[in-house]
């Protein structure tokens, strides 16, 4: 899996997840469980992860819906 945003935003995660499914491209959010640790204050961020074979055409898509600053760095 290839970390594509980090953040804290739920809306963000949840409109990049929606983008994902309408274009068929498997990804998960990871450490939406840290919550407990953190007594669901929202400090901790969670990763947006999608398929390694997809990351570059779902990267286009997540640009496309102006979601472009929130990406990580684009791997070299």
């Amino acid at each position: 899996m290839h970390e594509l945003i980090r953040t804290n935003d739920p809306v963000l995660l949840s409109f990049a997840e929606s983008l994902m499914k309408d274009a068929g491209i498997h990804c998960m959010v990871a450490d939406q469980a840290m919550s407990i640790l953190e007594g669901s204050l929202g400090m901790l961020p969670r990763r947006f992860l999608v398929d390694e074979e997809r990351a570059d055409q779902a990267r286009r898509i997540l640009i496309d819906a102006g979601l472009g600053d929130e990406l990580r760095p684009a791997r070299t």
